[in-house]
């Protein structure tokens, strides 16, 4: 479909995952010239635009308020305004409510422009040590303990790296069935990236209960394994060798 005359444009911003510097001076500028902002969390938000001098109007936007807010949004668009959406931290659209507005400005003809930028699994990735070439995000791993058993075999079948976000209370109890599902592999627990506590953890499934397990666990968190991290081949090098991944 093509865009209605004189439409206006959805701007996807990527934002700083903790570090407030890491922005970029063309996603600045974009937001101080957006007609209103769309964010996660109003209040959180606030935060960065004092830090920058962004002067623009926001509504709310996330899982509670997107159906109600969608509608709006498009609005806005359709009759010519920028809309810059925002989430809490990291790329809008990713494990979050964005995609729904993305696809309803694709749908109704709206130019959607996207500005990269931090996105906390890549970055968990990128400093794991894990094989990078093959890897799935799966987002918020599930609540109940049979529904992410049944996870975690099929991602052990994939044989690639993977990647998932998990609440600080649910921690341990992940990592633990995460030990007795796939038995005691490598992990890696990236936890506050890029912020003054940030941690990347990287050992066996036993090592990460027991660090985890002393005391109450904060932060934003991703877990990372791989499926063949740490067995050996025939010729006794590492399934994680680059020069296996080839």
């Amino acid at each position: 479909m093509t865009a209605p005359e004189g439409a206006g444009r959805l701007y996807l911003v990527a934002t700083p995952i903790g570090n407030l510097g890491d922005i970029t001076h063309r996603a600045v500028e974009t937001l101080k010239g957006a007609d209103v902002i769309a964010c996660e969390d109003t209040r959180h938000s606030r935060v960065l635009f004092d830090r920058y001098g962004i002067r623009v109007p926001t509504v709310s936007y996330h899982d509670f308020s997107e159906k109600r807010r969608a509608p709006e949004l498009l609005e806005r668009l359709v009759a010519g305004q920028k809309v810059a959406l925002i989430s809490d931290a990291g790329t809008p659209g990713i494990a979050d409510p964005g995609y729904r507005l993305v696809r309803a400005a694709i749908d109704a003809g709206i130019p959607v422009e996207p500005l990269p930028g931090p996105a906390a699994f890549l970055a968990a990735l990128a400093v794991s040590g894990l094989p990078t070439d093959r890897f799935t995000f799966e987002g918020f791993f599930p609540v109940k303990a049979g529904a992410k058993k049944k996870k975690l075999l099929e991602l052990r079948a994939e044989g690639r790296t993977a990647i998932f976000y998990e609440s600080p209370h649910r921690l341990v109890k992940t990592l633990s069935l995460m030990r007795e599902t796939l038995g005691d592999v490598p992990v890696v627990v990236a936890r506050e990236l890029t912020k003054k506590f940030e941690e990347v953890f990287r050992g066996t499934l036993s090592q990460a209960v027991e660090r985890f397990g002393r005391g109450k666990v904060l932060g934003e968190i991703v877990v990372l394994f791989h499926p063949e991290a740490g067995e050996k081949g025939r010729d006794g090098r590492s399934r994680t060798d680059p020069k296996e991944s080839v």
